[in-house]
C-alpha cells in the first residue's frame, strides 16, 4: 500500500516506521464522585509509573556526561518526589479534581514558585516544571510519546507535525526520512529536512489507511521523495524499483561535486553569488562540499530551539567566532532572532496570540524585548573585531522600526567602549517579508547596506495565506505574478541606490526560477544547502542575456497557470 504526499526535501529512503503520537493534553474538569476517587488515584500512579519507564528507557541511549541525560534525570526524581505525589493525591481526594486537572492545577503552582524566585537557574527551570507536567497529562491520556532517542535502527518518522524545536532533538543519524500529515512547502519544519538532507514528505494524510492495512509501528517503509510516494511493507519489486532510483539518485549527487570548487559564472562570464541558510555550525562545516559562497542566512533562533535558558553574550560571541573561523574569510550573514509565529521557544515564555503570524515577531518582538536583542547586539559587534560579518533584521516594515534599532545600536556601542571591550565595524541590511517593506523601501535604504528578500513569509503576507496550512497550498503559490512584481519593485528601487540585493527564500530553490531571478537583476541566492551544486550545475548553463529575456517574459504573464507552465519550460 502506498499514500502521497508534496515532496519538501527529495530522496529515497528505507526504514522501520515510527509513529510520533500528537501530545493529547486536554483536561477533563469532571468533579468526582467520592467513590470514583480511588480510580482516579490510581490512573494518576499508573500514568507516572508508566512515564518514568519511557524516560528512563530514554536514559539508556545518552552519556551521564550529557545535558539531556541530566535533564531528563531531574524529570525523573521530581515525577517520584513523594511530597509532589502526595500534594496530587490529595488534590484528588479532597478537591474532587481528575487527574488531569490536578496536574495541571499543582504543577503550575509550582512552576509559578520557581518564576517568582530571583535565582536565574530555578527561574528559567520553571519552564521544565510547565512542558513536564503538559507531558504527564498526555500519559495520563494515554499518550506517551515513543522514545525516538532509543531506535533500533534506520527510521522513517511519521507525525501529526514537527515544531522546530522538536525537529531539533531528532537523532538525525537514525531517521532516515520524514513524513507528516500537515505543513506547507515554506514551513520551518520542511526547511530543516532539506537543510538536514533528510527525504520528507509533507501533506501525506496516513489515516487514509484503513481496514487491514493499517499503519502501525516497525513496518517496512520505502519512502519515494522524488515522485511523493510513500510505500508501507513494499513488495519486492517496488524495494527494488526505488532501490535503483536510489542508486541513480546518489549518482547524480555524486556528479554535481564536480562544481563544488567552480565560481558561479553564466556562460557570459556574469558572477552570482550562491549562499547558504543554515541554523547551526554544524552545517557550517559542510558547506565547502556544498560549493557555497559562504552564508546568506544564519538563523540565530535555532540555536535556541533546545536550549533550557537564553545563550550570554559570552555564549553567542563565542558561536559567531567559531563561525566566523569555519568560515574563513566568506560572507556571514546574520539574522537577529525571528522569533514567532511557527517557531516556539522553550527557553522564552511567549504568551498565546489568536494570530501569530501577525503578532510579535522578529524585530516587533526584539524592540518590545531590547535587553534580549542588545545581548545579542553586543556579541555579533564583538565577532566583528574577528572577520566581516553581515547583519540583517526580520520582519522590519518602516523606517520608524529601523531607527529604533540603530538607536540600540548606538547604546551597545557606547556600552563595549565603557566596558573596555572592543567592537568591529558592520554591514547592516533587513529581510524584505511583507508588501509594507517593498513599499516602504526607498525610506529605508539610506540606513542599509544590503538587503535580502525572504519570499517564503513575503508570499504569506501577499497571499494572505498561512504557509504551514496544508488546505491552503493553492493560495500559497510557490511563485506568483504578485511576488515577481514585488521582487522586481524591490531590485528597481534598490539598484539605484547601489544597496546589493539578495534573496533568500525557497523560492530559488527551483534553477528555472533562479534563472529569473538573476535575469531580473538579483545579485545572490541564498538556498538550502542541499540545493546548492543543482543550482550551480543550471545556472552556467546560460547567458545572463537569456535569464534577463526570461525575466521579461515572466513578468509579462498576469495568470498564475501560465507562469507555472512558462517556468516549467524555460529550459
Amino acid at each position: 500500500m502506498s499514500i502521497s504526499g508534496i515532496v519538501v526535501s527529495s530522496g529515497i529512503a528505507f526504514g522501520q516506521s515510527r509513529i510520533l503520537k500528537q501530545h493529547n493534553t486536554a483536561l477533563d474538569y469532571r468533579v468526582l464522585a467520592l467513590e470514583q476517587i480511588p480510580a482516579e488515584q490510581a490512573k494518576l500512579s499508573t500514568a507516572i509509573a508508566q512515564f518514568v519507564t519511557s524516560l528512563t528507557i530514554s536514559l539508556q541511549s545518552l552519556s551521564q556526561d550529557c545535558e539531556n541525560y541530566q535533564l531528563i534525570e531531574a524529570d525523573i526524581l521530581l515525577l517520584e518526589d513523594d511530597e509532589l505525589i502526595s500534594q496530587l493525591q490529595t488534590s484528588i481526594a479532597d478537591q474532587q479534581f481528575t487527574a488531569s486537572v490536578a496536574v495541571e492545577r499543582i504543577f503550575t503552582q509550582h512552576a509559578n514558585q520557581l518564576r517568582a524566585m530571583e535565582d536565574i537557574y530555578l527561574a528559567d527551570r520553571a519552564q521544565d516544571i510547565a512542558c513536564l507536567g503538559s507531558r504527564l497529562i498526555s500519559a495520563i491520556n494515554g499518550n506517551i510519546k515513543h522514545d525516538l532517542q532509543n531506535l533500533n535502527g534506520p527510521t522513517i518518522l511519521f507525525a501529526y507535525d514537527l515544531t522546530p524545536a522538536e525537529f531539533a532533538t531528532l537523532p538525525l543519524d537514525k531517521i532516515n526520512g520524514i513524513v507528516l500529515k500537515t505543513g506547507g512547502l515554506t514551513s520551518h519544519t520542511a526547511i530543516l529536512a532539506r537543510s538536514a538532507g533528510i527525504p520528507a514528505l509533507l501533506s501525506c494524510d496516513f489515516d487514509l489507511i484503513k481496514g487491514n492495512e493499517t499503519l502501525k509501528d516497525d513496518q517496512t517503509v520505502a519512502l519515494d521523495a522524488l515522485s511523493g510516494n510513500v510505500h508501507i511493507t513494499p513488495n519486492s519489486d517496488v524495494l527494488e524499483q526505488l532501490t535503483q532510483l536510489g542508486k541513480h539518485d546518489t549518482l547524480r549527487k555524486a556528479q554535481l561535486l564536480k562544481y563544488k570548487d567552480q565560481p558561479m559564472v553564466t556562460k557570459d562570464s556574469h558572477r552570482v553569488a550562491l549562499l547558504a541558510n543554515v541554523g547551526c555550525l554544524s552545517e557550517i562545516g559542510h558547506l565547502s562540499d556544498a560549493g557555497a559562497d559562504g552564508i546568506g542566512l544564519f538563523r540565530t533562533e535555532f540555536m535556541l530551539m533546545n536550549a533550557s535558558e537564553m545563550p550570554t553574550e559570552e555564549v553567542q560571541y563565542r558561536l559567531y567566532c567559531d563561525a566566523l573561523q569555519l568560515l574563513d574569510g566568506k560572507t556571514f550573514t546574520i539574522r537577529t532572532l525571528d522569533i514567532g509565529a511557527d517557531k516556539e521557544l522553550p527557553c522564552l515564555s511567549l504568551p498565546p496570540e489568536d494570530n501569530p503570524a501577525l503578532g510579535f515577531r522578529g524585530a516587533r518582538y526584539s524592540l518590545a524585548h531590547p535587553e534580549l536583542l542588545k545581548v545579542q547586539l553586543k556579541a555579533v559587534l564583538r565577532a566583528a573585531n574577528h572577520g566581516q560579518i553581515r547583519l540583517m533584521f526580520p520582519m522590519v516594515n518602516q523606517v520608524e522600526e529601523l531607527d529604533k534599532i540603530f538607536d540600540i545600536i548606538e547604546e551597545c556601542k557606547t556600552e563595549l567602549v565603557d566596558e573596555e571591550r572592543g567592537y568591529g565595524d558592520l554591514s547592516y541590511g533587513i529581510v524584505i517579508e511583507t508588501p509594507a517593506a517593498v513599499l516602504n523601501l526607498s525610506s529605508m535604504l539610506p540606513r542599509l547596506d544590503f538587503i535580502s528578500i525572504g519570499t517564503n513569509d513575503l508570499t504569506q503576507y501577499t497571499m494572505a495565506a498561512d504557509r504551514t496550512n496544508p488546505a491552503l497550498t493553492k493560495a500559497y503559490p510557490s511563485l506568483s505574478p504578485a511576488i515577481l512584481t514585488l521582487i522586481k519593485m524591490t531590485i528597481n528601487t534598490a539598484k539605484p541606490a547601489g544597496v546589493p540585493i539578495s534573496l533568500c527564500g525557497e523560492l530559488a530553490t527551483n534553477p528555472n526560477v533562479a534563472g529569473i531571478l538573476v535575469g531580473m537583476g538579483l545579485d545572490e541566492l541564498s538556498v538550502s544547502p542541499s540545493s546548492l551544486l543543482e543550482l550551480k550545475s543550471s545556472l552556467c548553463n546560460h547567458t545572463l542575456a537569456t535569464y534577463q529575456k526570461w525575466s521579461q517574459q515572466a513578468l509579462s504573464i498576469q495568470r498564475l497557470d501560465e507562469l507555472n507552465d512558462y517556468v516549467s519550460h524555460c529550459y
